[in-house]
This record gives structure tokens, sequence and C-alpha cells, in this order.
């Protein structure tokens, strides 16, 4: 009996040290949420700032490139870049991006040739689908090493474009929803979409004064797109980042519940073995206390 006590006790201890885990990762990836969500709202307002100054330059030069034909749209070249997540304690987080990134993919006319997968878990689950070759990224374990991550993926997509790797790029990352639910997402980054560009140029200037573009609109305009891709890059990987968290937050909670369950069975077969033990004790007083009782009557 002793010896079941023991392990039941040593059980409980353990699921206690499991619970305040538990409980701290979950107060981790609650306050991760809040930073990310943070993130992107602040980029929302540049974005606007990038938006007017890419007015101007289209305005000045015309759209980025003519609208492709049917048959260049079926030979060109595709990459994808995928926002997944390194560590686990996620649920299906990966598993239902890449599953939304192969379906939309596959839609797309052209060749899939280059994937950039952002996590380890995501780079593994697109290559099992042997779809194109992977580029394997870090997922950035702050708000500032976000920065760098996203300048490092536009260096490969323009260096894979100058080389006619690439010709079209699309962005995939799971994008929060009310609540610690969330979404997949997918976006086309380039080219540029025709009707966007035109329906841009034609965004009124906010003040009587029209600004000059300096060194010339190209020079300008690249440099606008550039900062474009950037932030919708940013954004993505911030969103994906909070979607992450908010997995995690609600793996634990459901992890939290079963150590609770675990917790209370364990109490009770520990107070219900205790009791059992305090009354077979008692029953042998009592059965001793008898049986002296009945000696002494007889003698």
């Amino acid at each position: 009996m002793s010896g079941s006590t023991d392990s039941l006790s040593r059980k409980i201890s353990g699921a206690k040290d499991l619970e305040g885990v538990v409980r701290s990762m979950k107060a981790l990836a609650a306050s991760s949420i809040g930073q990310y969500e943070k993130a992107v709202r602040s980029m929302d307002e540049y974005l606007g700032t990038v938006k007017l100054g890419l007015a101007v330059c289209l305005r000045r030069s015309g759209p980025v490139a003519a609208a492709e034909s049917r048959r260049a749209q079926q030979e060109k070249s595709v990459g994808a870049v995928v926002f997944g997540s390194d560590q686990g304690l996620v649920g299906r987080f990966n598993e239902v991006l890449v599953e939304f990134a192969v379906a939309k993919l596959k839609t797309l006319p052209g060749k899939l040739t280059r994937i950039w997968g952002v996590g380890e878990r995501a780079q593994v689950l697109m290559a099992d689908t042997g779809l194109g070759q992977v580029s394997s990224l870090s997922v950035p374990t702050s708000v500032n090493a976000i920065t760098s991550l996203t300048g490092q993926i536009l260096v490969e997509i323009e260096a894979a474009r100058e080389q006619g790797d690439v010709k079209a790029v699309y962005v995939f990352h799971n994008q929060p929803k009310s609540g610690a639910t969330y979404e997949p997402v997918g976006k086309r980054l380039l080219p540029l979409d025709q009707s966007w560009q035109d329906k841009l140029a034609a965004t009124p200037w906010p003040t009587k004064m029209l600004p000059e573009v300096i060194d010339g609109v190209p020079k300008a305009l690249q440099a606008f797109v550039r900062e474009y891709l950037f932030v919708l890059l940013f954004q993505a990987c911030s969103e994906s980042l909070a979607s992450e968290n908010a997995s995690r937050l609600a793996a634990m909670q459901r992890a939290e519940k079963n150590i609770e369950n675990i917790l209370e069975e364990l109490s009770r077969t520990l107070h219900r073995i205790r009791q059992e033990s305090i009354d077979e004790e008692l029953f042998d007083v009592i059965s001793g206390f008898e049986a002296l009782t009945k000696h002494g009557s007889n003698t």
C-alpha cells in the first residue's frame, strides 16, 4: 500500500511541475501575440506612405510591367514563400498552411521552381510534396529579427528573378483571427497586379502641393516597389508569428485542462487508497480488540 501511495505522490508531483511549465509557456505565447500584432499595425501606417510614393511614380512612368499573354503565363516559372514554424506544440499549424499552399499552387499557371520555406517544420512538409526545390530559412525569434529575414528573402527573390529562375512570386502564411484562431492566406507578390497599379496611379495626392521625384522616376519607382514588397513580407511574417503563438496558446490551454483532469483523478485515487489504508488499520484494531475481549471473557 505504501508503494502505491508513493508512486501516486510522485505522479502528482510530476504533473504539478508539468502544469507550471505549461502555464509559463501559455503566458509567453499570450504576450508574444500582442507584440507581433502591434508590429503588423505599425507597418500599416508605413505601407500607406509607401503607396503614396508608388502612386506618384506610377503616375509619371506608367505600369511597372505590361500584362503578360496567356502563353507567357503558362510558361513562366513560379516561386513561393511559405511562413511556418521551427518549434512544435502548435497543433496542425504547419499542416493546414502547407495543404492550403499546395492546393493553391497547383491551380496556378506555370511551373513551381523555387520554394522559400521559413521554419523547419514547413520546410519538411513542402519538401515532401516534391513540388520544387526548398530553401531553408529560420523563423525570427523576435520582432527585431523580422527585418533581417525579410531583407534576406528579398535579396534571394531578386537574385532568382535576375537569373531567370522565377518570374512570379507568391507568399503563403497563417493569418490570426478573433480569439486564438487563424486561417491560411496567400497573395501574389510579383509581378505587380496591373489593375492594382492603375488604381493606385489614380489615387489623388492628399495635399495641393504635388511632390517632385528626385534622381529620376525609374530609380525612385524601383526603390518604392522594393519597399512595398518589404512591407508585405514583414507583415506576412508578423501575422504568421502571431498565428503560431495563438495556436500554441490554444494547445497549452488544452494541455492545462488535461493536466488538471489528470491531477484531479490522481488525487481522488490517492485519497481513496489512503482511506482504504485507514479503514484496514481500524478494522485490524477492532478485530484485535474483539479478539482480546472474547479471550478475556472466556477466562
